[in-house]
């Protein structure tokens, strides 16, 4: 049996600023670092003792910092894959978040959403975003190691999802899967059927004394 353990970094500072984040390269903040710290040891409960670990983790510092305190727990060097960046909003990052509302172009309910430009010079579009993070999954599953952690930012989550259960890129316009700072979504795959489940999505408890 296979698991993946997808975690979304914890408060950082551009959360309590009011900033735009993407590829804005912020870091956690104490009460993200002390998050990072609880996630670290509920990571080490969910993975059985003895088994080899893979550590994967987005290259933005926020969620490098949130993998450095899991690796403490489970004693591997994490690898960091520019492809789990979070969506990039171009020259939007770093900016007020009013500053962006005021300027987005939400897609369009029909249509082709996975190309639509949301009106901000540099910013991925939604298409963009879901081939590099497809792209990043499948480099984890080209390893044979059965218990995988995998760092990574709320937007992009939704498409580490969308890709482990197998759907295809082209019809990724609409899905969205709601996540929080800090949660983890458990990924199983069973060794005979070879089928594919979401086992929790998103789960915060850990956290209840944050």
């Amino acid at each position: 049996m296979r698991r993946l353990y997808v975690v979304t970094h914890p408060e950082s500072e551009h959360h309590v600023s009011r900033l735009v984040g993407g590829w804005y390269d912020s870091g956690l903040t104490e009460r993200g670092l002390r998050q990072a710290a609880v996630i670290g040891e509920r990571i080490r409960e969910l993975v059985p003792g003895d088994s080899q670990v893979e550590l994967y983790s987005s290259d933005l510092r926020r969620a490098a910092q949130t993998a450095e305190a899991i690796a403490q727990q489970v004693a591997v060097e994490p690898r960091f894959l520019r492809g789990l960046r979070e969506k990039s909003y171009g020259m939007a990052e770093g900016r007020a978040q009013s500053w962006l509302d005021e300027r987005f172009v939400p897609p369009p309910p029909t249509g082709d959403r996975m190309h639509h430009h949301e009106g901000i010079a540099g910013a991925e579009t939604r298409h963009e975003l879901a081939s590099r993070v497809y792209d990043a999954l499948g480099s984890v599953l080209g390893s044979p190691c059965a218990h995988q952690v995998i760092v990574t930012h709320g937007f992009a989550l939704t498409f580490v999802v969308a890709a482990w259960i197998g759907l295809p890129l082209d019809a990724a316009g609409h899905v969205g899967f709601r996540s929080h700072s800090g949660g983890i979504t458990v990924l199983e795959q069973d060794d005979y059927f070879h089928n594919r489940a979401v086992v929790t999505l998103d789960d915060t408890s850990h956290l209840a004394a944050e």
